[in-house]
């Protein structure tokens, strides 16, 4: 995309007015985007677009600038306006000649059935396969859509340090939504299947099968009775379930949020804030993971971060800003969703890893207690870990056994709290696929755990223990 001279002509006008470290990212993108609804394609979307942003950093300021244009002037203008953003003196000339370290284009992602050659017609017949298979599951199936995205990113970055990254990066996933009604009762499904990878996606998970899933979700829902309330066991089935530890505990562990004080995890390095069956992970390097990649958006190698091992807090999820602070290790977690953004501490593919136990022996050792097999959206206060998330697809543990659906249920507790009253955990670990929203920006991630069980958490619902 931009000649590496030029590439670090632009990084010495960036520190032209002083500063601690300038990088330069670019990057080019493009994909296509298909809609199902009613059984007819209604939304048929394609679209490139390249740019490219440069930082000053000042002590703890950054200024950022970027452009669609990456010509050498435009690029120029671009670190000029930076430059004279990030309030440093007059003019002065920069010794660039440094080391320069070019990193490896990695091929650890591989793809298969790439999307520039995936054709339009089979694109669409996998969406009619979803949504086929969706409706043969039940006869009140009332709303099926489909939807059908790829993208392939080509990113550059250079900076002060003399390191210099190329990666790319392919990325396929389908959403199936589903609709389910009879007498006036009304309930809803959905799955996400996704991969760092091209369409051979499909052929680990059939589109039948993400149709069939979100369509029984939403007709289980209809048999379900209203959910009881109050204190009880809970154990939270895997894959989905990892969506609690990401949002309730993974983004105090972002190191922006200890900064800025903002995180119930601040100054507890070292120290135990979980159960001992806890061994949590933030890793970007899982092959072929919706979350994954090679390198970070600010050209950090993708790395396998632990954050808690044995219930102990190991380690924040940081950028390079707070790792120049601190003078520790960036740990490959600088995220941005495009050029027009300043990157900042992201989670990427964050889990809790397998324990001892079978899914089967964790439930039958459970007398009473509800099943949360699909969790929803919540929200959470990041400085208490407080937090409040909606159960969409549940069940009552009875005597041992998986009994009647439940609808209507919440979970209510704190984050540490959750960690630190987990007593089982099995040896089943399975992901699943979402965007994370923060600041503004949205980028792919995973969050994953095994089915665990929360020895007591406050279920809200509507009726009584029975």
């Amino acid at each position: 995309m931009i000649d590496e001279d030029v590439a670090f002509r632009v990084i010495g006008e960036a520190l032209s007015r002083g500063g601690d470290f300038a990088d330069l990212f670019a990057e080019r993108r493009r994909g296509c985007s298909l809609r199902l609804e009613e059984e007819k394609v209604e939304d048929n979307t394609s679209g490139s677009e390249i740019g490219a942003g440069v930082r000053v950093m000042r002590g703890e300021s950054v200024a950022y600038a970027y452009t669609n244009d990456i010509s050498e002037a435009s690029l120029m203008e671009t670190a000029r306006v930076a430059a004279a953003a990030s309030r440093g003196g007059g003019r002065a000339t920069v010794d660039l000649e440094m080391p320069v370290s070019s990193l490896p284009r990695l091929e650890e992602h591989p793809v298969e059935l790439d999307t520039d050659d995936f054709p339009r017609e089979e694109k669409i017949d996998l969406l009619r396969r979803a949504d086929q298979a969706a409706r043969e599951t039940g006869a009140h199936i009332a709303q099926v859509v489909v939807m059908l995205g790829d993208s392939r990113q080509e990113i550059f970055v250079v900076n002060s340090l003399g390191e210099l990254v190329r990666d790319e990066r392919v990325r396929v996933r389908m959403v199936v939504q589903v609709v389910a009604a009879r007498d006036g009762e009304i309930q809803t499904g959905h799955e996400t299947p996704g991969m760092l990878a091209g369409y051979e996606l499909f052929r680990h998970f059939p589109p039948e099968e993400a149709g069939r899933i979100a369509a029984a979700q939403a007709l289980t829902m209809l048999d379900a009775r209203p959910a009881p309330s109050g204190p009880m066991a809970v154990v939270i089935a895997n894959g989905t379930g990892g969506v609690l530890f990401h949002e309730a505990c993974g983004h105090s562990l972002e190191a922006d949020a200890v900064y800025k004080k903002a995180s119930v995890f601040m100054g507890k390095m070292g120290e135990k804030v979980a159960s001992p069956l806890v061994n949590a992970y933030d890793d970007a390097t899982l092959t072929n993971r919706w979350g994954s990649f090679s390198y970070d958006d600010e050209g950090v190698r993708a790395a396998r971060t632990p954050l808690i091992e044995e219930g102990v807090l190991r380690s924040f999820i940081n950028d390079r800003k707070r790792s120049l602070r601190d003078g520790v290790a960036a740990t490959g977690n600088g995220r941005r969703q495009s050029y027009r953004f300043v990157p900042v501490p992201r989670m990427t593919n964050t889990y809790i890893e397998i324990g001892g136990s079978k899914k089967e022996e964790i439930i039958s050792d459970t007398p009473l207690g509800l099943y949360a097999l699909k969790l929803g959206g919540g929200e959470v206060n990041p400085v208490t870990g407080d937090f409040i998330f909606a159960i969409t697809e549940g069940y009552m543990i009875r005597g041992g056994e998986v009994a009647e659906p439940v609808k209507g249920a919440t979970l209510i507790g704190n984050g540490p709290r959750v960690l630190q009253d987990i007593d089982a955990v099995a040896d089943d670990l399975d992901f699943d696929t979402g965007m994370c929203g923060k600041d503004g920006q949205a980028v792919p991630v995973c969050t994953g755990q095994p089915t665990l069980r929360v020895r007591e958490l406050v279920v809200g619902g509507t009726t009584e223990v029975m």
